[in-house]
């Protein structure tokens, strides 16, 4: 095992750069939830997001990125899938402020300079904080105070990403976030005189596209460290 995590890391750092090529991009997609109100599917993107990006390519499989996101996220019962929930009828909207740093690995090698290195999937492995409204106090259903809190998620995602001309590239993300609240729809088991279905913590995902400019001087990989 140890062997094999000491391939896959010589692997990744047997093409250190001695150039610098910078990407900046505009995200433009989906936003959605899975907690307490309304429907309980992981990729369902029900709201307009947003996104700009910076990336910082180390080498043709690894590129450093630092990301902020406009989240807006809502629920509905009405929409539901179960019959408990319909017949409940809440509702509710918030906006997540989310700022994520991490890396972006390629399955394939990625340099825009190449003829036949231009698209590739990839893994986003990220440290994520995020802001958003919450309940600081409920001691009644229409009696809330609300306020603003910052966490933290577990995030994963997976993106593909391609060439389209010369320093352009677009990429197509979905990205997830495990939260350690279960406030985001300002609905948790401790509400007073509100009936929920589950205890879990809340999640949101994001699901877009980006559109993507490369500048800097052109890659000069090594064959070695």
């Amino acid at each position: 095992m140890k062997n094999s995590i000491l391939f896959f890391v010589l692997i990744s750092f047997t093409t250190i750069s001695t150039a610098q090529i910078h990407e900046v991009g505009l995200s433009f997609g989906g936003s959605n939830y899975v907690g307490d109100i309304g429907r309980n599917y992981y990729l369902y993107p029900n709201k307009p997001a947003g996104a700009v990006l910076y990336k910082y390519n180390w080498n043709p499989r690894i590129a450093l990125r630092a990301t902020y996101s406009y989240l807006p996220i809502s629920g509905n019962d009405a929409d539901a899938d179960t019959k408990f929930r319909k017949d409940r009828l809440y509702s509710f909207s918030n906006t997540i402020h989310e700022v994520a740093v991490g890396i972006e690995y390629n399955f394939y090698e990625f340099d825009m300079s190449s003829d036949d290195k231009t698209w590739t999937p990839y893994l986003i492995l990220e440290l994520v904080g995020f802001n958003y409204n919450n309940v600081l106090s409920h001691t009644a259903v229409n009696n809330i105070n609300i306020g603003n809190k910052t966490s933290f998620a577990i995030p994963f995602g997976m993106g593909y990403k391609s060439k389209l001309h010369k320093n352009l590239a677009f990429a197509i993300e979905a990205k997830f976030r495990y939260t350690f609240e279960d406030d985001l729809d300002f609905v948790t088991k401790d509400t007073p005189a509100i009936n929920i279905e589950g205890i879990g913590n809340d999640w949101y995902m994001f699901t877009g596209v980006s559109l993507i400019y490369t500048f800097g001087r052109p890659p000069c990989y090594k064959d070695g460290f």
